[in-house]
């Protein structure tokens, strides 16, 4: 199995500035794997703890925290000499010693030459009662598999290499090889486990069963929020953002039964584990797009694909067999992915924000905005001709500075610079947040 975060986990070893780092993300979506696995490649030794499981250790964190004593002790406790400079110290599932969180801090400052990486789900929880080390540690988030992994990982690496290569015109069979791997995507998701499940069977059913589990647990995890949100009411909002992905949200429509204050504290809680993504509308007359976005207007997405599919309750024989991918499930699946893409291929930096138009009786709506270059980029997801696109046109009339249009969609790749727009494929949704869009679809604006 290939993650892309290993490159960053590399940056972060070699860099000047290095500082301890904490690696976030939802559950199950690969994070001790990926930092085990680097550690394993990268350093002369691993030393590994799991504070989650192994509590004995907890006294270590204890009294005052000197670096030096502390890796002192650490060294008695694994039986093993810890070097500096050679070797990885892994905290795994730190939110379980919030002092262990706090001790980051004194590893930055007494030993930074010493090599710290933690991980855990639910850290902001844990440092709510602690002072959390701001300015002494960096921050790396791991998400799904994306479709390029999905694709290197089931033996696909030539078209993962197109996937992480430039926006070009594809010949038809290479085109329709990827619309046809980017379908079997949408369904086995990017959760590791699903997908190694999918790659060792070649069945989607047994994806599925992996869905049917990770969910299970997901919704096990909600005792651990007790005083910060009703257990039901997590349950219920967690289905109600699957049946919502690509629509604006109101609290009410989430969860019956439980007033908007409830309903917002666990979709809150859910934000802050990852297992939600709010998308803010925002304003394409500049950017960052964060200044302008919106605390009351927003959509929301998913974690992964394969639990917005369970989740939704999704026929999986019918949507499957339908002839258009971004017509699955009312073209939330393709919304979801497009959003899942954006956000990875950015390490979630630049955000994910939608535009709506605020006057009174105006449906008018951009499916997702992105920081480009200098300016905001407006993403459509849809098929069919340019002459649809109404928002779109829309959108670009009123905000002249914004960048090209782009269409994601299952037509190839292709430019209307009279009006424009680039119509993109799909399966090139994350170049959109890795590539100058400026650069590449200058030329369709006319500059």
């Amino acid at each position: 199995m290939e993650r892309l975060v290993a490159q960053s986990l590399v940056r972060w070893k070699t860099s000047p500035r290095r500082k301890p780092l904490i690696v976030r993300g939802a559950r199950q979506v690969g994070k001790t794997w990926s930092v085990t696995d680097f550690g394993r490649r990268h350093f002369a030794a691993l030393h590994s703890v799991d504070l989650e499981r192994e509590r004995a250790l907890y006294p270590l964190f204890e009294g005052d925290l000197d670096a030096r004593r502390i890796l002192a002790e650490l060294e008695v406790a694994l039986g093993h000499r810890i070097t500096p400079g050679a070797d990885l110290i892994f905290l795994d599932e730190i939110q379980a010693c919030p002092r262990a969180l706090v001790a980051l801090r004194y590893f930055h400052e007494q030993l930074p030459e010493l090599h710290v990486v933690a991980a855990g789900s639910l850290l902001e929880f844990a440092a709510g009662a602690y002072a959390f080390p701001v300015g002494r540690v960096q921050f790396l988030t791991v998400f799904p598999m994306t479709f390029e992994e999905f694709l290197r990982t089931t033996g696909d690496e030539v078209a993962a290499d197109i996937v992480a290569g430039p926006l070009a015109p594809l010949d038809e069979v290479a085109h329709a090889h990827l619309l046809d791997r980017l379908r079997r995507y949408l369904f086995v998701g990017g959760m590791p486990e699903a997908v190694a499940s999918y790659t060792a069977s070649g069945s989607m059913q047994e994806a599925f069963a992996v869905h049917d589990e990770l969910v299970t647990a997901y919704r096990e995890d909600f005792g651990k929020y007790a005083g910060r949100a009703d257990k039901d009411c997590l349950d219920a909002v967690l289905g109600g953002v699957a049946q919502y992905v690509g629509r604006q949200i109101k609290y009410a429509r989430l969860a019956s039964g439980f007033d908007n204050r409830a309903i917002k504290r666990a979709f809150d809680l859910l934000t802050r584990a990852q297992v939600v993504r709010p998308v803010r509308a925002a304003s394409p007359a500049g950017v960052p797009l964060a200044a302008s976005a919106s605390q009351k207007r927003f959509k929301a997405i998913m974690v992964d694909l394969g639990l917005l599919r369970q989740l939704s309750g999704l026929r999986t024989d019918v949507e499957f067999a339908r002839g258009d991918l971004l017509a699955t499930f009312n073209g939330a699946l393709a919304e979801q992915f497009a959003g899942q893409e954006v956000l990875a291929a950015s390490s979630a930096k630049r955000g994910l924000f939608y535009w709506a138009r605020e006057e009174r009786g105006s449906s008018a709506e951009i499916d997702y905005l992105v920081d480009g270059q200098g300016r905001p980029v407006p993403i459509e997801v849809k098929s069919g001709p340019a002459g649809r696109l109404r928002s779109l046109h829309m959108l670009l009339q009123q905000y002249p500075g914004a960048a090209p249009g782009v269409v994601l969609s299952e037509a190839g790749y292709s430019a209307l610079p009279a009006q424009k727009l680039a119509f993109v494929p799909l399966y090139f949704a994350a170049a959109l947040a890795r590539v100058d869009l400026d650069d590449e679809l200058g030329a369709v604006g006319g500059e």
